[in-house]
């Protein structure tokens, strides 16, 4: 069925955003593995881009930095969940697979789509459903999960693995909720600042930035901060706030998607026939979204995802 402009936007945002976070993913896995922990990581990931935001905005569009004192605690608790999660897919890649930990975080679809079932009385389509299984089973395959013993992991990688996955469902559904009111960029400047002050407090105060780093790594640290931070998350948001949080976790899966094609071009790998099926299936799926018709154009207080 037709969709809006709006919502062809929302998906375009949201597959550079996976794109961006799929250039970073292996940037971070690159550089813990050598010279930087992801207590540091964390910190210097959410410090850097706080700081880059709040000044582009501050000299650009000091409008979108005005909020409610009445939504101050929300932001807080905002901030808080994007802290929690940009530490565990951190501290999960560092602990486990690359491919475990991207494919415990994208079960982020599936729990967004029962919050909205259950609490937010959104009645799931049939073409959603299906889309969420063949991302999710794509996702499997994409990365090669079944060539993983998940039971022989680190364990405390696993779990974190999962937490992200509950982190990146509740900052989607939580950060929609916001943009009703708030531009995307307001949401995630201030939802940045309190992730950064939480990793200031949590760790010694910007004792990431004492490290004696080489010039590569600052390289790597500040992509990290500008287009695996900054830029992916806003261009979510901006997705979010036209396609909806279930549409747009279900599009996010094409990260690994989008990872394993730089792997190919860049470093000359091979993907297996079960990888392209997989590759293809979350490719299906992302569009099978697009087939359904924008549910806000429908009225009510129980509405198709």
């Amino acid at each position: 069925m037709y969709h809006s402009p709006s919502a062809r936007f929302g998906y375009i945002f949201v597959c550079s955003a996976a794109l961006l976070w799929a250039a970073s993913g292996n940037a971070s896995k690159f550089i813990l593995q050598s010279e930087v922990t992801p207590f540091q990581l964390v910190q210097l990931r959410t410090t850097i881009a706080a700081a880059l935001l709040l000044l582009f905005l501050l000299f650009r569009r000091r409008d979108l930095l005005k909020i409610a004192r009445s939504d101050v605690p929300y932001f807080i608790i905002l901030g808080i969940v994007l802290a929690v999660m940009l530490f565990a897919y951190l501290y999960a890649i560092s602990r486990i697979d690359v491919a475990a930990a991207v494919l415990l975080q994208y079960q982020a679809p599936a729990l967004i789509a029962l919050y909205s079932f259950f609490f937010r009385r959104q009645k799931l389509s049939v073409l959603a459903v299906l889309a969420i299984v063949g991302a999710i089973i794509g996702c499997y395959l994409m990365v090669g999960a079944y060539n993983l013993d998940m039971l022989d992991m680190n364990k405390t990688g696993i779990l974190s693995g999962l937490a992200s996955a509950v982190a990146l469902a509740l900052y989607s559904v939580r950060s929609e909720y916001s943009m009703r009111t708030y531009s995307a960029w307001t949401v995630l400047s201030y939802a940045l600042v309190v992730a950064a002050v939480v990793w200031n407090v949590i760790t010694p105060p910007f004792s990431a930035f004492a490290g004696e780093y080489t010039a590569s790594a600052w390289g790597w640290i500040l992509f990290i901060s500008l287009f695996g931070t900054v830029a992916p998350f806003g261009l979510y948001n901006e997705g979010v706030k036209r396609i909806r949080s279930t549409h747009a976790s279900i599009t996010a899966t094409l990260e690994p998607v989008m990872a394993g094609m730089i792997a190919f071009a860049l470093l000359g790998e091979v993907l297996t026939l079960l990888q392209i099926a997989g590759a293809g299936l979350v490719i299906a799926s992302v569009m099978l979204l697009q087939k359904q018709k924008d549910s806000s154009t429908k009225g009510g207080s129980e509405t198709n995802v």
